[in-house]
Order: structure tokens, then C-alpha cells, then sequence
């Protein structure tokens, strides 16, 4: 009898790949993690650290110093190795030519042990790295998924959920886009149980005021940088969101998510990594939702577009 197994890769043993590891084996969601990092001593005492939470778990998750050679078998491959962000002023993108170098040399070791599994980019800036993930790794498109404006959204749901006073996962709204500042919220879709957000607004004007588009979306945009710069880094939102990805292809549960994926035709572009909602299943990235956005909408998501788009000329080598 042949059992499989589920194995989750890491690469990157810093605060977002470990507060990951954490994620998965709080939630049981696979049997093996194995953590990759050139500081192999600090990926040792992680694992260490892990291994020895296990007993209070709802099971027994295997958790290793990994090689790459342990991506072979693996279901999922995280990527969440990164240049250091010294400065919380600069752009994800002024991170793009240093991060570049360390994702071609990082893909490159995966792909050569033979992986065929589902890639899944955190590094930043995200939906440049995923795009350039795609490339040069030679996998489908559907297998490489960048976590792009998952966080965001939730942060979005998290900000209106606290001005109208309801649970966020009754709020049902979306950021899609670039995840960094040409971010855009479709807000002629949102929905909180079931009302549009202008009817709501509109009923719940003494609390939440007139018009608060504006000051949520710069919430969502700066809400990154408001921890970075209290505590020097971000990890727990973004290692929950990256699970939540990973948790809906293993358990196939053909869940919407705004992951970074490919647009083949899609919202009228082509060959270009950006954040939509998207189904995804075993398989990965199984099908694009297009959403019905008005006019100024779909002109502030071509912004988006075009801005990603202007950075691929720095990907050639």
C-alpha cells in the first residue's frame, strides 16, 4: 500500500518562515516541514523549538533541517527569503534588483531536484518575484502563486470590521493589484452580510462618517509599515495568509483568494503577475474571477498594471 504524504517546504528560516512553520503545524495541515536556510545552525534551533511545541498540537507534525533535495517529494515549496528591509520608507520595488539574484539562485536549486509541486512566493516585491519565479522555473502557471494581496485584504476586512463593529469574515471585500501602494480596492463590490458598503456607509454616517474610503484604503496601504516600524518586522498576518493559500489547495477546497497569479487575457492584460481573485484547488490557480468594476475602477487597476508591467525590463539578465 503506498500512503502519501503531504511535505511543505521552507525556504527562509527569518521571522515570516518560521511564524509560517508555526501556522502549519498549529493547524495540522500537513505531515512533514522541512525548513531550508543558509544559516543552518538558526534553522536547527527552530526546528528544535518546533519539534518540542508538538505535544500540545492536534498532531504530530515532522518538522526537519531541510536541503533542497527534500523539494523532490514536496507537495508545496514556500519562498520567504528576502533581502533585509533597512529603511520602512523605501518601496517593495527598490528591493526588486538585490531579491532578484536570490530568488534566480533559489529556484534554480529547487528545480533541479526535481520538484513538481506548488510554488509559492512571499518574497517581496511579490508579484515581480513570482513572475520571475514563473520564468525561469518552467512550471505551469497555475502551480506558481504569489501570496500578493491576500494580507491586504485582510487588513481591509480588519479595518472596516472595526469601524462598523462586526466579526471581518462577515465583511466580504477585496484588494487587488500590486501588493504596495498602486493597490486598489473594487468598492462598488463590497459587501458587509449581504448590503453594498455605500448603503452602509450611507446608514452609519454618525459612526463611521461621510466618505472613509480614502482613509481605509491609506490604513490598508501603510498598515505594513505601522508594525514594521513598531516592532521591526512583520510576520504573523502574512504567515497566516501564506497558510491560508497552502490550506486551500491541500484540502482542495476551491476557495476564492486575491493570490498573485497570471493573467492571460484577463482583465484585458497579458503576461503579467498581479493579484485577482482567483479559485484555487489542488491543482493551484484553477480560474481567474473577473470581477464587474465600474469605470474609474478598472482604470485605477490598469495603473496597477502598468506599473508592475514597467519593472520587467529590470528582470532580463
Amino acid at each position: 500500500m503506498n500512503i502519501l504524504k503531504s511535505k511543505v517546504v521552507i525556504i527562509g528560516a527569518g521571522n515570516v518562515g518560521v511564524s509560517t512553520a508555526f501556522c502549519l503545524i498549529n493547524q495540522g495541515l500537513c505531515d512533514e516541514i522541512a525548513l531550508i536556510d543558509l544559516n543552518q545552525e538558526k534553522a536547527f534551533g527552530e526546528v528544535l523549538d518546533l519539534s518540542q511545541s508538538m505535544e500540545y498540537m492536534n498532531r504530530n507534525t515532522a518538522v526537519k533541517v531541510g536541503t533542497y533535495d527534500d523539494c523532490r517529494d514536496a507537495s508545496i515549496v514556500i519562498i520567504t527569503a528576502s533581502v533585509p528591509v533597512h529603511n520602512a520608507r523605501n518601496d517593495r520595488l527598490k528591493m526588486l534588483e538585490p531579491t532578484k539574484k536570490v530568488m534566480r539562485t533559489i529556484v534554480t536549486e529547487i528545480m533541479k531536484s526535481g520538484f513538481d509541486g506548488h510554488l509559492i512566493v512571499v518574497s517581496n516585491p511579490v508579484d515581480v518575484m513570482t513572475y520571475y519565479a514563473y520564468k525561469i522555473s518552467g512550471l505551469p502557471a497555475r502551480q506558481v502563486i504569489g501570496s500578493g494581496t491576500t494580507l491586504d485584504t485582510a487588513r481591509l476586512k480588519y479595518f472596516i470590521a472595526q469601524k462598523i463593529d462586526v466579526d471581518p469574515r462577515s465583511v466580504h471585500a477585496l484588494v487587488i493589484g500590486e501588493h504596495g501602494d498602486s493597490e486598489m480596492i473594487p468598492w462598488s463590490t463590497v459587501r458587509i452580510g449581504g448590503k453594498d458598503i455605500y448603503s452602509v456607509v450611507r446608514d452609519n454616517e454618525a459612526r463611521i462618517g461621510k466618505d472613509p474610503y480614502d482613509e481605509m484604503k491609506a490604513e490598508t496601504i501603510k498598515a505594513g509599515w505601522e508594525i514594521f516600524n513598531r516592532k521591526g518586522n512583520t510576520c504573523y498576518g502574512i504567515a497566516s495568509s501564506t497558510v491560508g493559500i497552502v490550506k486551500t489547495i491541500l484540502h482542495n477546497e476551491n476557495r476564492i483568494l486575491p493570490v498573485s497569479t497570471l493573467l492571460q487575457g484577463e482583465y484585458g492584460h497579458d503576461d503579467l503577475y498581479i493579484s485577482v481573485p482567483t479559485i484555487i484547488d489542488r491543482t493551484g490557480a484553477k480560474e481567474i474571477v473577473e470581477l464587474d468594476m465600474t469605470d474609474e475602477e478598472f482604470k485605477e487597476f490598469n495603473q496597477s498594471c502598468e506599473h508592475l508591467k514597467s519593472f520587467y525590463d529590470c528582470l532580463d539578465d
